[in-house]
């Protein structure tokens, strides 16, 4: 959309496009509020797109007394799994014990049995030494004594995001990529009234007026609205993630490892027909205006304990097709080791400007709640806030006619992309309806992502839209040519424009998503 034709007036202005922004923005519209959300970059463009892929509880939080913050994210797990079947699916993880290891049985059994209280339901189950080898034939058994299974969830991250938007903007709210709010006007007494705006890559304005702000920019928040509180600030932690053909190591289900040299736990997990091992917890120390990406020392450092738990595997870091790194927003009051700092969040308040930080994927809903009871005494009416309804516009059953896919495939596509699967799946050629080699990806998917959800670089299509160039070898450039041929009719590119894409977008896969070495 062009800024000329915005409208002037709105009732609240969400700021930042990942979880945290896009899940407000589903609420506020859910509430008859007027809502614009805006992103400097492109959806999910940062740790919304670069997580660990996890919708959990977070076990490990139990070990540290937070068994509040336990408690609002396994609920919230249960609840996404069944408002978003086929995006949110449960995954088990294994969890290897080895002779002299800490935590020990009884204590990692303790607080399983917690976690399965929180989610009403006995998920976990405990195995000996036998038994596990059977179920992860490739696992080190040097000193293994047994292990645990114990369930949590996973996600697309980035398509969560997504699908959180379209289904707000179908409501009735606006969303725009590419463009940032450059200042927050006051009036004379300093409570908020308005936003300027501009488009990140033309340079265009335009200035509206609005009753709130919401400022959800996660890393960025500090810029907008610097911490109340002089011994609390953002402190940016970046997490990186190697990515590996799926064939490499036979498993379905997630496995925890814990590193050699310093005892972080770490993952290795199946995502999308691919392999996912993370992840790092550093402080990120860049300019946080520069997109993450993995160090040497981090992919070394990962294959150090992918080498420890699989030593017979054979795998190498020349295996990988890729790499991922995001920089999370963590509230800190201290120098605390990275892996000890809260993954709670906090609101902020300052005369109409409400600023939400921290939090973790999992309960972006109640950060959405708490957002927008704090911008309630600016907002126009008597605004109250529920998250009681689910989370997305319930799904149809399955169509009768199948079109040649699978029961699986349609409850993946239907978790995707909502109402709009059918429409994909219907306009498709028949040879489209088949998977891109190495993902869960349909080509007929591409067409309509393209057309629909506001792709401006060929990097929103390959990156985010869809994984195809984390999940497939050298970002797809193989694909590159079908890709035009499929989506040249969904986007308003010249045969030059194209030819400059295809080259911009390899040479962003090479800087930020390639292996290191």
């Amino acid at each position: 959309m062009n800024l000329d034709k915005l409208a002037g007036n709105w009732d609240l202005v969400v700021i930042g496009g990942g979880i945290t922004g896009a899940g407000i923005f589903r609420e506020a519209v859910r509430i008859g509020l007027k809502t614009l959300l805006v992103e400097k970059n492109d959806f999910a463009w940062g740790t919304s797109s670069r997580s660990s892929k996890l919708i959990h509880g977070g076990l490990r939080y139990l070990k540290d007394g937070r068994l509040l913050l336990t408690y609002d994210s396994v609920r919230q797990r249960q609840r996404l799994m069944k408002e978003a079947a086929g995006m949110i699916e449960p995954i088990n993880f294994m969890v290897p014990l080895y002779k002299g290891a800490s935590p020990g049985r009884w204590t990692l059994k303790a607080g399983l049995s917690i976690y399965d209280v929180m989610a009403g339901a006995k998920y976990h189950s405990h195995y000996n030494a036998r038994q596990f080898t059977r179920m992860i034939p490739r696992i080190n058994q040097n000193g293994l004594t047994g292990g645990f299974r114990f369930m949590d969830a996973q996600v697309d991250d980035a398509r969560l995001v997504q699908r959180l938007i379209n289904e707000s903007a179908a409501a009735g709210g606006t969303a725009l990529n590419y463009t940032a709010a450059v200042e927050i006007i006051r009036n004379r007494s300093g409570r908020v009234n308005g936003v300027r705006l501009e488009d990140s890559e033309t340079r265009d304005t335009r200035t509206i007026t609005a009753s709130a702000v919401i400022n959800a920019t996660g890393t960025w928040a500090e810029q907008l609205h610097p911490s109340p509180q002089k011994d609390l600030h953002i402190r940016p932690l970046r997490g990186s993630h190697l990515i590996f053909p799926g064939w490499l190591l036979p498993i379905n289900q997630a496995i925890t490892l814990t590193h050699p040299a310093d005892k972080r736990p770490l993952f290795i997990i199946p995502w999308e027909g691919a392999l996912l091992l993370g992840t790092t917890d550093l402080d990120h120390g860049n300019d946080i205006s520069t997109e993450a990406k993995i160090t040497k020392e981090e992919a070394r450092y990962m294959m150090e304990a992918l080498t420890a738990y699989f030593p017979s595997s054979g795998i190498r870091l020349e295996d990988a097709i890729s790499s991922l790194a995001g920089v999370r927003p963590v509230l800190s009051k201290g120098n605390r080791p990275p892996s000890q700092e809260s993954r709670e969040f906090i609101v902020w308040i300052n005369k109409g400007l409400v600023t939400v930080t921290g939090g973790k994927l999992t309960t972006f809903r109640t950060l959405a709640k708490d957002a927008l009871t704090a911008a309630a005494p600016y907002l126009p009416g008597k605004t109250k806030v529920k998250i009681d309804e689910p989370v997305f516009v319930p799904t149809p059953q399955l169509p009768k006619q199948l079109n040649g896919l699978d029961p699986l495939t349609w409850r993946r596509l239907y978790g995707r992309y909502g109402k709009i699967a059918e429409e994909m799946v219907i306009g498709a050629n028949i040879k489209d309806l088949v998977p891109i080699t190495g993902t869960h990806t349909l080509w007929a998917e591409l067409p309509l992502l393209a057309r629909t959800e506001q792709v401006r670089h060929l990097s929103d299509l390959m990156l985010r839209r869809v994984r195809i160039g984390l999940l497939t070898q050298d970002g797809g450039r193989e694909f590159l040519d079908r890709i035009q041929a499929l989506c040249e009719k969904s986007l308003p590119w010249d045969q030059a424009r194209w030819e400059v894409e295809k080259q911009e977008y390899i040479e962003h896969w090479e800087s930020f998503h390639s292996v290191p070495g």
